[in-house]
């Protein structure tokens, strides 16, 4: 696959405007990006910017906390997808995690994977915040709930993807789950450096910077 179909173009900020959107949108099909990453908000929009082309429209759900309950998350999800949304992008209970609650962690997964109803997953394990233990055990849940990719960051915590942790969510998850490295990929030996360690999606705010070879001074 061409890396150009890997990278999720992201805007995500709270600040963002409608012509921002309209600009990475634009931008998304020029290269041909697998999606456009944007908030709730924005999907409508979105969708009809991105109409009759290839370029996937995702949207985030309990961002970028995963502080929200599992009701709230599937209705956001529904809602999502009834303005257009392709692709889901779901935070999970951090705190749950944390406190060693898988049983709440992975039915709250699921409850979004339910809610998605065959629409495609990922779920943002927030690496940054985790011990490795902890995020064995988020992409392990991740699996059990029915989810089809794990993600590494929302780019709004402490810290971005690393390609330990990529390669350890590869390792965990096996070859049939897609991995999603997010945040801190600032350039085209980064992004080679994440696909090669078993990313099969890059989430960035610079895909047109990376896929120019240029480096990037955004952390998302």
């Amino acid at each position: 696959m061409e890396l150009n179909k890997l990278i999720d173009h992201t805007i995500l900020k709270p600040e963002t405007v409608q012509a921002q959107v309209e600009t990475i949108c634009e931008e998304a099909l020029a290269y041909d990006f697998a999606s456009v990453c944007i908030n709730p908000t924005w999907v409508s929009v979105t969708s009809k910017l991105l109409a009759g082309s290839d370029v996937k429209v995702c949207t985030v759900i309990g961002f970028p906390l995963g502080a929200n309950t599992p009701e709230v998350k599937a209705f956001e999800t529904t809602n999502a997808i009834a303005n257009g949304a392709q692709e889901i992008d779901m935070v999970i209970n951090i705190g749950a995690a944390k406190q060693g609650d898988w049983e709440l962690v992975e039915r709250d997964i699921r409850a979004v994977v339910e809610a998605a109803n065959g629409t495609l997953v990922k779920v943002i394990i927030e690496t940054c915040l985790l011990t490795d233990e902890e995020k064995i055990k988020a992409c392990l849940a991740s699996v059990a709930a029915g989810a089809d990719y794990v993600k590494t960051s929302t780019g709004f915590s402490t810290g971005g993807a690393t390609v330990a942790d990529v390669k350890l969510m590869r390792e965990t998850v096996g070859p049939d789950i897609g991995v999603k490295a997010s945040g801190g990929v600032r350039s085209y030996e980064d992004m080679e450096a994440m696909v090669e360690a078993g990313a099969t999606r890059i989430g960035t705010s610079s895909g047109v910077l990376l896929m120019q070879h240029k480096t990037a001074n955004t952390d998302y």
